[in-house]
C-alpha cells in the first residue's frame, strides 16, 4: 500500500487523500509526505496506524525522511510506534490530558473503558453534556469489537483544537467491512448501499428485527451523525470502495432524518478499496445547549423510523 500525507487532510477536504490511496499491495506500506507542512485529521492518523499493524514484517514498512516541522506532531501522536520504525525525531513529551489522545489500539472492553476515561477531560464539558458523546464513541468502538472480526480491534486518536473549540476523532479498523456485516441480515449489492443502511436507526447486522435487539439497537452511527448535523460539523464513514460525508447544514434549525441520503451530504463509490471501516467526526463543543434537544430529536426519529419499517413490513402482500 502507498500513502501520501498531504499538507492538509481534514474531513472537509478528505476526498483527494482517499482517492490517492494505493491499496494494491496489502503486504507492504510506503509512506511519503509533503515537504513543507503536514496537517491531518485524526482519522488519517488512525488509518495509517491501522494499516501499519497489519503488516507482520516491519521491513516492509518504509517512511521517507520527514522534513516538515509538523513531523513532531506525528511523533507525539505515536504514529511511528505503530509503524515500528525509528523516525529519528526527538521530542519532549508533555501530559496530553485535555489536549489530545495519542493513537490507541482497543481490542476489548477494558481498553475501551480506559479510552473513554482519557477522553473525558478532552471534551471540556460538564458531565451531563459529556455523557452523550462518551456514550456515542463507546457505541462506535463497540461496533468494531462486535462486528469487524478484526484481530487488531479498533485504532483511535483524537485532538482538541482550543481556538475553534472542536474535538476531532478518528476510528479505523481493518476488518470485514460494513457490506459484509450488514449482509448478514439484509441484501445489499454495494458498499454505499450498506453504508446507507448502517446509518439508519434501528438497523443492525446482528438481526433483521426492527429496532435491533436489547443488546444492539442499531443506532450508534445514527447518533454520531446526528450530533455532527446539529452542531454544523462534518462526519465521514468509509468502507470498501465507498464513502459517505455529512456536509455542514445551511439552516440553523436542526432536522434529523432517518435516511442519511436526505441530509446534506456527498458520496463516492469509486474509491480505493478499504478492507474494514473508517469513521471521522468533528464535534463542536460550543453548542452544548442543543444537546438536550438533540437527544429528544434522536429518540423521536429512532422510534418513528422503526415504526415505519414495521408498518411497511406488515403491509407487504402475503402469499399462501
Amino acid at each position: 500500500m502507498k500513502i501520501h500525507l498531504p499538507n492538509s487532510a481534514f474531513l472537509g477536504n478528505i476526498d483527494p487523500f482517499l482517492k490517492a490511496l494505493d491499496t494494491s499491495d496489502p503486504k507492504k506500506l510506503e509512506i511519503t509526505a509533503n515537504k513543507n507542512w503536514i496537517s491531518i485529521h485524526p482519522m488519517v492518523l488512525s488509518m495509517v496506524a491501522a494499516i501499519g499493524i497489519t503488516i507482520t514484517d516491519p521491513s516492509k514498512i518504509t517512511c521517507e525522511k520527514l522534513e516538515a516541522t509538523s513531523k513532531h506532531y506525528l511523533k507525539r501522536m505515536g504514529l511511528f510506534d505503530f509503524l515500528r520504525i525509528d523516525s529519528d525525531i526527538r521530542i519532549t513529551e508533555h501530559e496530553p490530558a485535555g489536549r489530545f489522545i495519542p493513537l490507541t489500539q482497543i481490542k476489548d472492553s477494558i481498553s475501551l473503558t480506559k479510552f473513554i476515561t482519557e477522553m473525558t477531560p478532552l471534551l471540556h464539558l460538564d458531565p451531563k453534556h459529556a455523557g452523550p458523546i462518551k456514550y456515542i464513541v463507546s457505541e462506535l468502538v463497540r461496533n468494531v469489537l462486535e462486528h469487524s472480526s478484526s484481530q487488531y480491534g479498533a485504532i483511535l486518536s483524537a485532538q482538541y483544537y482550543k481556538e475553534s473549540n472542536i474535538i476531532r476523532i478518528g476510528v479505523a479498523d481493518t476488518g470485514v467491512g460494513i457490506k459484509r456485516t450488514i449482509g448478514h441480515s439484509y441484501q445489499v449489492s454495494t458498499d454505499l448501499e450498506a453504508i446507507r443502511l448502517a446509518l439508519m436507526p434501528g438497523i443492525t447486522g446482528t438481526t433483521r428485527r426492527e429496532g435491533g435487539t436489547e443488546f444492539n439497537a442499531g443506532a450508534g452511527l445514527f447518533f454520531i451523525k446526528s450530533i455532527a448535523s446539529v452542531n454544523h460539523n462534518f462526519f465521514v464513514i468509509y468502507s470498501g470502495d465507498a464513502m459517505y460525508k455529512l456536509l455542514k447544514r445551511t439552516t440553523r434549525e436542526p432536522k434529523l432524518y432517518a435516511d442519511p441520503f436526505r441530509d446534506r451530504h456527498s458520496t463516492n463509490d469509486r474509491l480505493p478499496h478499504w478492507n474494514g471501516t473508517v469513521v471521522g467526526i468533528d464535534i463542536s463543543l460550543d453548542a452544548t445547549q442543543e444537546f438536550s434537544t438533540l437527544l429528544d430529536l434522536i429518540r423521536k426519529i429512532y422510534v418513528e423510523a422503526v415504526k415505519e419499517r414495521k408498518e411497511a413490513k406488515y403491509k407487504k402482500a402475503k402469499f399462501i
